[in-house]
């Protein structure tokens, strides 16, 4: 993103910002509001949220000031963008039917929301930053597939850890390092069994302006599973063993706990995706490794240690602060900074966090029915195991015991656009489908 600054600073002077849709004004999207109050270059023009009010105060909470228009069309969307107004909507696909609008920033963390405003909004010619990582590795693959098709970008939003161990990642190989580890540090005790009902879940996540329930996703592990899926499918790097590690380590001790176990490490490979607690967060890293002479002499006298393993570490993460770069980046430079593989690399499913019993309904990710692990997509497909994608809604058939993977024989999956898509998603992998069947399928999607 070097340079981006100046950029913004010209389209700033030219009165030609990128213009931005946002779906889903809870607090990562009022942040991404605000951010962009403070930019030059880039605007937020409409928001979409189920809670009208929350559209609406994201502006107020910015100190954007400015008439909103409340809409309920793309067209009335539009007429009041071309006459300078703010716009607030309950409806997400006013937003992905607007022309004026170049980029949809889609921050629900709702798989299904997620999948449906972006295949709608690469269909009108929009360019999709995707903050929602569930809908991403579900159906980032085909919802990639299909955007390139449609001639427009999709991007994971800059800010968040995928995306900030991507940017270590690049930079790693681009110089001819080997990637050892790729991580991040998890800032929550871990509790598989947490509880949105729990009272100390509730306070804490009041005390932090969150939702109980996405406290608890933090804490029960599922979002640091979510996320470094999101890293291994868009890296080919892969979870060691299920679950990955999680060790208690801190920053100046990184590469050496993620290390071979042959040079005294947890790893039994190299090329993983994992994650440490303790004083790591709110940081991410990269374990990485030459054995040229000469360039271990260089990280000798650059402080990195003798080697072979050495830690590149960022700091921190400005999740939903840093999202509007990936904006300007699709809008101005028509880049992306970070997208999946034509394939997935990491499944992250559903294991049972009490015992469910037939006629039971799974809750939404950071609930009570389940949490979240990672395995490879190849280990997960094999075992037939519950993507969290899809876990919401499903109705338990057979009962499962406590901390046991939930496969999708043991559930009927509600029919949804993530399902259909992932559906979909799994002919081209196999090549049950082909190219022109495959977009007029997703054409069709995109116009419920």
């Amino acid at each position: 993103m070097i340079g981006l600054n100046y950029e913004l600073e010209q389209r700033e002077a030219a009165g030609n910002p990128v213009r931005v849709g946002l779906v889903g004004a809870g607090q990562m999207g009022t942040d991404v509001v605000a951010t962009t109050k403070m930019m030059k270059g880039v605007r937020v023009v409409v928001t979409a949220d189920i809670d009208l009010e929350r559209a609406i105060s994201a502006y107020t909470i910015a100190q954007i000031p400015g008439d909103v228009a409340i809409v309920s069309t793309a067209a009335q969307a539009d007429e009041a963008v071309a006459a300078g107004k703010l716009v607030a909507t309950q409806d997400y696909r006013v937003v992905a039917d607007m022309k004026t609008v170049q980029v949809m920033l889609e921050a629900t963390g709702v798989p299904e929301i997620g999948a449906r405003a972006a295949l709608r909004a690469a269909r009108t010619g929009q360019d999709l930053a995707m903050m929602n990582v569930e809908t991403d590795i579900t159906v980032g693959p085909i919802l990639h597939w299909y955007a390139r098709q449609k001639g427009v970008r999709y991007a994971l939003a800059a800010g968040d850890e995928p995306a900030a161990c991507k940017e270590l990642y690049d930079l790693a190989v681009a110089m001819g390092f080997t990637v050892v580890a790729a991580g991040k540090g998890k800032n929550n005790p871990l509790n598989r069994h947490a509880s949105p009902a729990d009272p100390a879940i509730q306070k804490e996540a009041a005390r932090r302006g969150l939702s109980p329930n996405m406290l608890v996703e933090f804490v029960d592990g599922s979002k640091t599973m979510i996320e470094m899926a999101a890293v291994s499918n868009a890296t080919g790097l892969i979870p060691d063993v299920r679950g990955m590690h999680g060790p208690t380590t801190d920053r100046d001790h990184l590469n050496q706990t993620f290390a071979l176990k042959e040079d005294g490490g947890v790893l039994n490979r190299i090329g993983v995706v994992d994650y440490g607690i303790g004083r790591v967060a709110p940081g991410v890293f990269l374990i990485v490794r030459t054995d040229h002479p000469r360039l271990r002499e260089a990280m000798v006298l650059r402080d990195m240690g003798k080697g072979p393993y050495y830690t590149l570490f960022r700091p921190f993460h400005l999740c939903s602060i840093e999202v509007p770069l990936t904006c300007a980046m699709l809008g101005i430079r028509k880049q992306s900074n970070m997208v999946p593989l034509d394939r997935l690399v990491s499944e992250v499913f559903a294991v049972a966090k009490r015992d469910l019993h037939p006629g039971d309904t799974l809750d939404a990710i950071g609930g009570t029915a389940y949490y979240s692990l990672i395995d490879t997509y190849e280990n997960a497909k094999a075992e037939c195991l519950l993507p969290i994608g899809l876990a919401k809604g499903a109705r338990v058939i057979r009962p499962v015991k406590m901390d046991t993977p939930i496969t999708c024989a043991d559930v009927e999956i509600q029919p949804s656009t993530v399902f259909q898509l992932r559906q979909l998603q799994e002919q081209w992998f196999e090549q049950k489908i082909g190219q022109a069947e495959l977009l007029a399928a997703l054409d069709a999607l995109a116009s419920d």
